[in-house]
């Protein structure tokens, strides 16, 4: 099996410099896409079927072609990184940074090539530390070897590259509050349209791409359209970085085949159940998705698959829940989380996510009535697609939707004995 994602990449060691990223075919891909035109790097990954790989899945080059091309486009234009990787449950864009940043530049630069950007921007989580100091180093170097900069490898073509470490939340890994906040800004989403592709930073036609998505490009450039394809088992083009949390044997992090089956990377990549825990269900693609239950786990996780089944793939880092820990509580703590998490722009979601968990709370703490099952419905479809400036209160209605419909009878026991059934135990979710 093909992992182009993570070839490089050793856990716990230093990832390769650039002479060590060279020797590994590093940078051939940039020099290949030099003696291209942009029209014809699109092309390519437009054949390749390449999806967003940040939640969405919208294919790239498709969000590539919006960006106005030819002498007379807006200038300066923008190619941003967007690294602020904040899902809960999701880690698969910390190990591609940690790991093989050279990797990621080099996709970047081809991004930025294949739209003729003139500066790139990498958005980065302000936790993460590590990232940060090696996406430094390895930026540097690029610098130092003529990759960025004046002229790459003496073409025609020139582009500045910035590390930029948030000091934003959650908020900030939507495109257009990171926009905001990468202009200076508070991290509030914009209206759309004007979509960035055409007034995105200060104005200029901007792309914004995650980390994943950027790391397939080398590979694509290198192998051609056709062997991309080839290590899907789905449409969807490539590999994927799929992660299991939660009471698992083996939790963790691997590079499969798009399409592998869900039961396939909980049972034998995650290892299954731990002892003396029983699967109750999973949120596919980090917190913002809904559940799904054993009888999907037959289920392919790729972007149309997931749809079928009443959820989405998301980031693809599943989130397991077990027959000892309260559903109830973990959506508490999700919704917690979101709620915290809101910039306040719109009121269905500043107003609606905080009634939510003091719903929720009162319901772990015994003072749940059942027409607050009602209540909570009425929420998720007040917090739903098209009723808000961004999508952070419609993933965060996700789980709860899909935990009102799967897990209604442990609502309802926390309503009838006015109380937690699993805090007894020690099992109930605390914050």
């Amino acid at each position: 099996m093909e992992t182009p994602l993570t070839r490089n990449i050793s856990p716990g060691k230093e990832p390769p410099d650039l002479v060590q990223y060279e020797k590994t075919g590093g940078y051939a891909a940039l020099r290949k896409a030099l003696r291209m035109s942009p029209a014809e790097v699109q092309a390519m990954v437009k054949e390749s079927n390449l999806r967003g790989r940040g939640g969405a899945g919208f294919p790239t080059a498709q969000k590539w072609s919006f960006v106005p091309m030819g002498d007379d486009a807006p200038r300066p234009k923008y190619l941003v990184c967007n690294a602020d990787e904040m899902e809960p449950g999701t880690f698969k864009d910390r190990l591609l940074l940690e790991g093989d940043p050279h990797q990621l530049i080099e996709g970047i630069i081809i991004s930025a090539y294949a739209i003729q950007a003139d500066v790139a921007y990498v958005f980065l989580r302000w936790a993460y530390k590590l990232p940060a100091r090696r996406m430094e180093r390895a930026i540097a170097e690029a610098y130092r070897h003529g990759y960025v900069g004046k002229n790459i490898l003496g073409s025609a073509y020139s582009l500045e590259m910035h590390l930029h470490v948030s000091a934003g939340r959650y908020m900030c890994g939507e495109e257009t509050a990171l926009l905001n906040a990468l202009e200076g800004k508070r991290a509030n989403p914009r209206a759309k349209p004007p979509y960035p592709q055409v007034s995105g930073l200060w104005g200029k036609p901007t792309i914004v791409n995650n980390v994943e998505t950027l790391c397939n490009l080398p590979h694509i450039l290198n192998h051609g359209a056709a062997w991309f394809k080839s290590l899907s088992r789905s449409g969807d083009g490539g590999t994927k970085l799929y992660g299991a949390s939660g009471r698992v044997k083996n939790p963790g992090l691997w590079e499969l085949p798009m399409g592998t089956p869900l039961r396939e990377i909980l049972e034998e990549h995650a290892g299954g159940m731990r002892d003396g825990y029983q699967f109750r269900g999973l949120l596919p693609g980090g917190a913002s998705t809904d559940f799904v239950l054993t009888e999907h786990l037959d289920a392919v996780m790729d972007f149309d698959s997931m749809q079928a089944v009443g959820s989405r793939l998301g980031t693809g880092t599943m989130i397991v829940l077990d027959d000892k820990t309260c559903p109830v509580g973990m959506l508490l703590n999700l919704e917690h989380f979101f709620a915290q998490e809101s910039c306040g722009w719109c009121t269905p979601c500043w107003s609606g996510l905080s009634w939510i968990e003091q719903i929720l709370q009162d319901m772990e703490e015994g003072r749940g009535k059942t027409s607050d099952l009602e209540l909570l419905e009425s929420h998720t479809h007040l917090l739903g697609p098209g009723h808000t400036f961004c999508a952070l209160a419609p993933g965060a209605a996700e789980p709860l939707q899909s935990g009102l419909k799967y897990f209604r009878d442990d609502f309802q026991r926390h309503i009838h004995e006015k109380r937690c059934p699993w805090r007894e135990h020690g099992h109930g979710m605390q914050m």
